[in-house]
Order: structure tokens, then C-alpha cells, then sequence
């Protein structure tokens, strides 16, 4: 509204401006008429002024002098139009710009009558608000009051109960004074009477303590000379017990160097055992890192788990297990330590790799001498994976004897198949090649197939995470040399197979009888497991 009131205003004063400039050009141009006419009667009067009379000269005359009049009498009323139409202008200008302030003054008149109306709404709400806390408040103190009146009533009520019982209760104290009066009346007869015959009664007595007096100092004196009798013997007694007490505190000491010596003797013994029990023991506590890869260095804690010798089932349960109960104590790493394996079942080795995949604390694997066929690809899979310089890793091709007609040996390597798809796979997929690829390598590293490499090399290969040069044991805390706990009877322990010797003197381990569906994925060149 007051933009467009503003650009009315402007295109006003423009038109206005404009006027004046238009008058000007209009008187302009009728000046220039003006002299075009006087000539063209000039030019005319002098073509035919033979011709012309006096008079006619003179009526041409003053037909020119009134058009010059005509023209400047035309002039100035234009003139005083464009002065007319400007003060015209400028008057609406005026009443614009006071209708523009008008209307600035009625918005702002309607603001202040809106912000008052919302003052006085605001102001009504408050005093109907305070009025109503007011007849709250006068409510609650008339119910103040009427409560303090009852309340008034019931105290009043209980002093005079109070006043009752307490002016029977002065009755009942006079009555009971009264009572006690014609008794103390009564006890002081009784008391006279009495003192009367305690006084006959202590003359007897006196006379008899008179007597008895005599008596007793009669007694004394027999008493004094037994006194002086007792007081020898005691004195002999007394001798003879002090001479008791010092034999028996000799005794004492004797028994008290004899327990000392004793005691000491057994605080030998005891911490004689102390120091064995002390020497059965490191004293240390394992220690627990987050990063136990420190340069060529690898802490290993008690978190550890042995996996030796061939892989079965009773290894998968050993392995698996612990892997399990370290995970219920903390997320600290645990570790896989693998001395020497050949490899072993592929379903107990897959128990082992899905156990490391599934533990919440990350399971690291630390191959100190050989891990071969399914060893090294627990060893490969390992989130990481740690090897001395000079371990050795092998992978091979999977191995079976198989048995059956043909058409059982067919299913038997289909099942082969799968598995080295299942277990190879993501082996070559690691080291960035194909299972056909990783095929060909091991034969062209070695004729029979057997791709075995040193840790550091291994590492390049991806088979490994990082090569140290040691391997720190910090959870061996007791001492190795003592006698081992017993292992729980009826069940076989990995590494522990029993030997035997065949008929031509080669010894040889008689390995577990498989699952159905299960493959030995073991390095066995001397067939020593069978």
C-alpha cells in the first residue's frame, strides 16, 4: 500500500515536470509561426505594392500588428496554462504526499488501536485471573477460618474435659491426703510404742554385748597365739612355695626355648616349602596387549591355544572350545600357536576357521616351525597371522583314499571338489589368483605338488600377516619340569595319537576313524599317519 501510494506520488510529479517543458515547445513553435506569417504578407505586400492603395496598406498593416498581438496574446495564455496546469500538478502533489502521511498516520493509528486492544485483552486476562485467585484465596481463608473456629471449638471442648478431670483428680488427691494423714497418725502411735520397747529391748542387748565383749577379748588373746602359731607355718609354707614358683618358671623357660626353637624350625620347614612352591612358578603376570605385534616381535599371552600334531575332531573341540571361553572372559586377542601340524580333517579344520571368524576378540595365529595342508590355511585365513624366518608353510592339493563302485567314487570327488572349492577359494582369492592358477604355481614350484615356502618368503604370498624373529610366552607362569595335571580319562587328545611299529620296523599313528562326508587334508609324503 504505501509503495503504490509512493509511486503515484513520483509519476505525478514527472507528469508535471513534463507540462511546462510541453507549453514551452507549443509558444516555441507559435513564435515561429508568427514571423513565417509577418513574412509571407511582406513578401505578398511587395509583390502587388503598385498595385495597393494607402488604406489597403494600413488595414494590411494593422491585420499584421493584431496577428503579432494575436500570437503573443496566445503566447502568454499558454503561458499562464502550463503556470496553471504546474500549480495544478503541484496542489495534487501536495494532496498525494498528505494522503500518503495520511495514511502512514491511519497504519500507524491502527497499530497503537491494535497493540492497545491487545493490552487491554492482555490487561482484562490478568485481572480475571487475579480475580479469580482472589475469591480462590478468600475461599480458602473463609475454609482457614471455619477450620480454625472448629478447631477452637474441639480445644475448648478438651479444656474443659481437661478442667473436669483435673478438679476430680484434686478431690481424689485431697481424699487420699486425708487418708494418708489418719494414717501417719496412726504410724506415730505405733512408732512410739515401738521406740519404747526398742529401748527395753537395747538395755537387754546391752547387757548381753557387755558380756559377749568380755568373751571375745578372752577369745583374741586365745586367737593371738594361734595367730603367731599359723604365722610360723605359713611363713614355712610360703618358702616352700616360692621355691616351686622358681623351679617352675625354670621350667617354664626351658619349655618356652624348646617351643622357640620348634617354631623356628618349622617357620624352615615352612618357608623351605614356600621357596619350592615359589620356584613351581614364574611369579609374573601374563601380559595382555592390544597390539601384541611389536616390530619383529610377538607377545603372546595365556590366552593361548596349542594346535600340534594331526587335526580331528578331538583337536577341533580342544581348539574351539577355548576359543569360546576366552571370548566369555574378555575381547583381549587370543592366539593360535602352532609348533608343527601336518594338517588334518577338513570339517574339523572349518570348525576351527568358523570359531576364529565368529570370535569377538580377534584370534591370531603364530606358526613357530611347520604348518602344512589344512594348518596352513588356518594359518592363510587368520585375521593375522605371525611366522618365524625360517618356518616353513605348505599348501598341496587335497589327498583322499576313497572306496566303492563307480559311481561312489564319482559322488566321493564331487564332495572333493566342494571342499577344495570351499577351502581353496578364499585361499587364491587372498592371493589374488584362481584356484587353477594357485594349482599350477604348486606344481611348478615343486614336481609332487607340494608348494612349500620359508616365513618370510610365505609372507609375500599373503600366506602370512608379518615375520618376527621372536615370539615372547608370557602366559607360561608355572614351572614345565613339575608334573602335569591329569588329563581326563576316555577322551583322545590332539598330538598324543599312539605309535606303533608294522612288520617291516617303520613306526606309524593310526589316525581317527573320518565322518561320513569328511576328507584328510594332510601332508603325509612317509605315510606315517594311517
Amino acid at each position: 500500500m504505501k509503495f503504490s501510494g509512493t509511486f503515484s506520488i513520483i509519476m505525478l510529479f514527472l507528469t508535471a515536470a513534463a507540462l511546462p517543458l510541453r507549453a514551452q515547445s507549443d509558444a516555441a513553435d507559435a513564435g515561429a509561426q508568427a514571423p513565417r506569417a509577418q513574412q509571407e504578407v511582406i513578401d505578398t505586400g511587395a509583390s502587388s505594392r503598385v498595385q495597393e492603395s494607402a488604406e489597403q496598406r494600413e488595414l494590411k498593416k494593422i491585420t499584421i500588428e493584431n496577428m503579432i498581438a494575436d500570437q503573443k496574446t496566445r503566447k502568454k495564455l499558454q503561458q499562464l496554462n502550463s503556470e496553471k496546469e504546474e500549480l495544478r500538478v503541484r496542489y495534487e502533489l501536495g494532496q498525494q504526499k498528505q494522503k500518503a502521511a495520511s495514511a502512514e498516520l491511519e497504519g500507524e493509528l491502527y497499530r497503537l488501536s491494535a497493540e492497545n486492544k491487545t493490552s487491554t485483552e492482555k490487561y482484562q486476562g490478568e485481572v480475571k485471573l487475579l480475580r479469580e485467585q482472589l475469591d480462590k484465596a478468600t475461599l480458602e481463608n473463609k475454609l482457614a477460618e471455619e477450620k480454625r473456629k472448629v478447631e477452637i471449638a474441639r480445644l475448648e471442648t478438651e479444656y474443659q474435659v481437661v478442667a473436669a478431670q483435673n478438679k476430680l483428680m484434686t478431690e481424689q488427691t485431697r481424699a487420699q491426703l486425708a487418708k494418708q494423714g489418719d494414717e501417719l497418725q496412726k504410724l506415730g502411735l505405733e512408732n512410739k510404742l515401738a521406740e519404747e520397747n526398742n529401748k527395753k529391748v537395747v538395755s537387754a542387748v546391752s547387757q548381753r554385748l557387755d558380756k559377749l565383749k568380755a568373751e571375745n577379748d578372752l577369745r583374741v588373746e586365745q586367737q593371738r597365739e594361734l595367730l603367731i602359731a599359723d604365722a610360723k607355718e605359713r611363713n614355712a609354707i610360703d618358702l616352700e612355695n616360692k621355691r616351686l614358683d622358681l623351679t617352675e618358671r625354670r621350667m617354664k623357660m626351658e619349655k618356652a626355648a624348646i617351643d622357640a626353637r620348634l617354631n623356628q624350625l618349622n617357620s624352615d620347614l615352612e618357608l623351605r616349602g614356600k621357596k619350592e612352591e615359589w620356584k613351581k612358578e614364574a611369579n609374573t603376570e601374563p601380559v595382555y596387549l592390544a597390539r601384541p605385534s611389536q616390530g619383529d616381535r610377538l607377545v603372546v599371552s595365556d590366552r593361548r591355544i596349542a594346535l600340534n600334531g594331526p587335526i580331528f575332531n578331538a583337536s577341533a573341540d580342544e581348539v574351539t572350545d577355548r576359543i569360546h571361553y576366552y571370548n566369555n572372559i574378555s575381547s583381549a586377542p587370543v592366539f593360535i600357536v602352532i609348533d608343527n601340524s601336518p594338517g588334518g580333517s577338513v570339517m574339523a579344520g572349518y570348525r576351527i576357521l568358523k570359531a576364529m571368524q565368529a570370535s569377538k576378540a580377534p584370534v591370531y595365529v603364530a606358526v613357530k616351525s611347520f604348518a602344512a595342508s589344512m594348518a596352513a590355511i588356518i594359518t592363510t585365513m587368520a585375521e593375522k597371522s605371525y611366522v618365524y624366518p625360517n618356518a616353513v608353510i605348505l599348501h598341496h592339493q587335497m589327498s583322499s583314499m576313497n572306496w566303492g563302485n563307480m559311481t561312489q567314487l564319482k559322488e566321493q570327488l564331487e564332495m572333493a571338489r566342494q571342499w577344495e572349492q570351499r577351502l581353496y577359494a578364499p585361499v587364491a582369492k587372498k592371493m589374488g589368483v584362481t584356484i587353477d592358477q594357485m594349482r599350477k604355481t604348486m606344481y611348478e614350484k615343486n614336481s609332487d605338488g607340494d608348494w612349500q615356502e620359508f616365513g618370510d618368503k610365505a609372507v609375500e604370498y599373503k600366506w602370512a600377516t608379518a615375520v618376527v624373529d621372536r615370539i615372547e610366552e608370557t602366559g607360561f607362569i608355572k614351572n614345565p619340569d613339575m608334573e602335569p595335571a591329569p588329563k581326563p580319562a576316555g577322551r583322545a587328545y590332539y598330538g598324543q595319537l599312539e605309535e606303533k611299529t608294522d612288520d617291516k620296523g617303520q613306526r606309524y599313528a593310526l589316525l581317527p576313524r573320518l565322518d561320513p562326508y569328511d576328507f584328510y587334508f594332510i601332508y603325509n609324503p612317509d605315510r606315517y599317519y594311517r
